[in-house]
């Protein structure tokens, strides 16, 4: 089969419609927490370790392994394969780090980051979930972009991962949102909201890869590598906070397991 199927638009209709639908799993997973505003940090960790596993399955199986499979048959070698995923990956999570240093933003739990700014506070936390979700949107994006039935499954398959992963992220906004007093209504809206930047992401990844096919395998690269970035700087060092971090490690097992398990037999 042939490496491009799908023409340029398709691919973005397709990453468009996929990245849309996991941004607006935040939302979904938000909803919970209008009924049980008081769901214990234990429980809250499991679920965000959970998130990150699935996170990290995604990465290896969605993004690394095909992005190397793509490369060898777009470059002709192997070593060519892996030297562009190692250097797209590092160069993802460089990317996410000078973010994550240039744009002011709060995480709850660890505080404020970046530069000193006159946002309120909920703007802040806003934006460090836009910061989380971006690489996630791209991701789908991206993983869109081979053009084959072959990557429109595994785009699927990562988009369900995605989508699934955001649901315990949904959680997480608006329960300490809540807490702060703030309306059932604003809370639900913010988290919703902290999901947009996903179907933009996804647009910019697919648009990308499906009008530059040699640039497919650093674009799947460089999304492993800032979602690996956000796992390791973010999400596992917040499960580890407040002494609930073995329920939080048997979270990402879980999480992991089932993103291989979809990703086999979906794809």
């Amino acid at each position: 089969m042939p490496l491009e199927t799908l023409s340029a638009t398709q691919t973005i209709l397709y990453g468009l419609g996929a990245s849309t639908a996991a941004g607006l799993a935040t939302g979904i997973g938000a909803l919970p927490g209008l009924a049980f505003r008081n769901l214990s940090q234990r429980v809250l960790n499991t679920l965000l370790g959970f998130a990150a596993g699935v996170m990290l399955a995604a990465t290896a199986f969605s993004l690394i392994v095909p992005g190397i499979k793509y490369g060898e048959v777009i470059y002709g070698t192997p070593h060519w394969a892996v030297l562009v995923m190692v250097g797209g990956m590092l160069f993802g999570a460089v990317f996410l780090d000078r973010l994550d240093k240039w744009i002011p933003h709060d995480h709850f739990v660890k505080g404020h980051e970046g530069p000193s700014s006159s946002l309120r506070k909920t703007w802040l936390f806003v934006l460090a979930i836009t910061l989380h979700n971006f690489p996630e949107g791209l991701a789908v994006g991206v993983g869109f972009g081979g053009g084959t039935d072959e990557a429109v499954a595994q785009g699927t398959a990562l988009a369900l991962g995605i989508g699934l992963q955001n649901m315990p992220e949904g959680l997480a906004v608006i329960l300490p949102l809540m807490r702060e007093g703030y309306g059932r209504g604003r809370a639900l809206w913010i988290a919703a909201a902290t999901g947009l930047v996903e179907p933009v992401a996804g647009v910019l990844g697919a648009g990308l890869v499906g009008v530059f096919a040699p640039v497919l395998p650093f674009g799947m690269a460089f999304a492993a590598g800032a979602m690996l970035f956000v796992i390791s700087d973010e999400i596992i060092p917040e499960t580890h906070r407040s002494g609930s971090e073995r329920l939080a490690t048997f979270g990402v097992m879980v999480g992991f397991v089932v993103m291989m398990a979809m990703d086999v037999l979906l794809g």
